[in-house]
């Protein structure tokens, strides 16, 4: 499908953190949608068994997926099991054939804990994949050609883990869809609770808007805003695509600073 997205994230929550308004502007703007963790949330818990959290946060995430009117496909493993490894590889490469996403959403290649940085090695590569014939998929699907542009999300916190600002090249305005971000994000009731009762009333919500909020003050033009940085273009697309600037027009602002920088070297 040409207008086609796929926002791939580690656990059930964080796209919506860091990327879901770009989603569902991208939705709204008539792109089909597509969402899909890669873990299952088995950790996120102080008092479910394993089996009772998987199957808690599988529904949170299949119903924030249908709030949006994106394409929900399943989990493959376990937290902390996320690994760059052949298996989940060909696993993960199977779906993006199948979708056939024209622009990829995914975590930012160096993030606070090794799930979320494992997870965008694993899309980045299995993205790569996509046209190798002689890359067998679990299951079998066969190669597909079509350009795909590939986007990282800024890191929870907007900091690498070792306490550096992470700067975006491209800014969303997310503004006129925060609430619906909002709402999409409280639907993890699990994890509402579990950090209310840890850290106060609608932490959980505060800390998603917290963060828009400062990186729409970074985009210096934005109240609420994501952050975006382009993969480089090799083996995926042309140099100069850029599909979520054109699809989101006035709501997109690539910051002329951070280019000069990437021109710098």
């Amino acid at each position: 499908m040409e207008k086609c997205v796929m926002a791939i994230g580690c656990h059930p929550d964080d796209i919506e953190f860091m990327m879901a308004g770009t989603l569902i502007l991208l939705k709204e703007a008539g792109w089909q949608v597509h969402y899909m963790n890669v873990a299952n949330g088995s950790c996120g818990t102080a008092r479910h068994s394993r089996e009772e959290i998987i199957a808690i946060r599988g529904e949170e995430a299949r119903q924030a997926a249908a709030f949006i009117g994106a394409v929900f496909h399943p989990s493959l493993v376990d937290d902390l099991d996320v690994y760059y490894e052949r298996k989940t590889l060909a696993r993960l490469t199977a779906v993006i054939r199948q979708v056939q996403p024209k622009i990829i959403l995914t975590h930012s290649p160096v993030e606070y804990m090794e799930d979320h940085s494992n997870t965008c090695r694993l899309t980045v590569t299995a993205a790569f994949c996509r046209g190798m014939r002689n890359f067998r998929t679990e299951p079998e699907v066969p190669p597909t050609s079509q350009p795909v542009t590939i986007y990282h999300a800024l890191p929870y916190g907007l900091r690498n883990p070792l306490r550096q600002r992470v700067r975006a090249g491209l800014y969303i305005d997310i503004s006129p869809v925060l609430e619906k971000k909002k709402e999409m994000l409280a639907l993890h009731r699990s994890q509402k609770e579990w950090l209310d009762v840890s850290q106060g009333l609608d932490a959980y919500l505060k800390a998603m808007v917290d963060i828009c909020r400062e990186v729409g003050r970074l985009s210096r033009r934005f109240t609420y805003a994501e952050g975006w940085r382009r993969h480089l273009h090799y083996g995926f697309c042309g140099e100069n695509d850029d599909p979520l600037s054109e699809a989101l027009g006035e709501k997109a602002f690539v910051d002329p600073d951070y280019e000069a920088t990437l021109e710098e070297g």
